[in-house]
C-alpha cells in the first residue's frame, strides 16, 4: 500500500457522504510539525555512532519499539513517534537479516529524508518523508 493510495482512500458507500480522513493526511500535518525535532535526533544517531540508518516509528497506539522522542499526547497531535534503527529493526526481526541488502538499496539519504515505519491498524509500511526545506 503505497502513500498515495492510503491518501485517496475512500468508503466504498453510496448512502450518506462520510467524513472519513486517511490517518495520514494527520500523519503528513504531524511529520511537517516533527521535522526539525526528528531531523536533529536523526542527526545525533548518526553523529553518535549509534547507527548510520535512523528509522522512526509513527504510531496512534502503544510500540515496543525504539524510544519515544515525541508523545502525541504531550504535544496534543495525532501521532507519537519513537526513534529505532536498522540494527534494532533486524534484531526485533522486522526486517529479516537476508532482505537487509535490498532494504539499503532503497534507504533514502537520512541527511535529507526521514525513513518512517508508520503502523496503523490495517498493517505498516516504510515511507521516506523529506525535512523542511532551508534547515540543516
Amino acid at each position: 500500500m503505497d502513500r498515495e493510495e492510503l491518501l485517496s482512500a475512500t468508503p466504498e458507500d453510496s448512502g450518506a457522504p462520510k467524513k472519513t480522513q486517511s490517518p495520514l493526511l494527520s500523519l503528513e500535518k504531524d511529520l511537517e510539525f516533527y521535522s526539525d525535532a526528528i531531523k536533529e535526533v536523526s542527526i545525533e544517531i548518526m553523529i553518535e555512532g549509534i547507527s548510520s540508518h535512523p528509522i522512526f516509528i509513527a504510531h496512534q497506539h502503544e510500540v515496543e519499539l525504539g524510544e519515544i522522542i515525541l508523545n502525541k499526547e504531550e504535544l496534543n497531535t495525532d501521532w507519537t513517534i519513537q526513534a529505532s534503527t536498522l540494527e534494532e529493526f533486524i534484531e526485533k526481526g522486522i526486517i529479516n537479516k537476508e532482505k537487509k541488502e535490498q532494504f539499503l538499496k532503497v534507504y533514502k539519504k537520512p541527511e535529507n529524508f526521514m525513513c518512517v515505519f508508520v503502523i496503523v491498524p490495517e498493517g505498516a509500511n516504510f515511507i521516506y518523508y523529506p525535512y523542511k526545506k532551508g534547515k540543516s
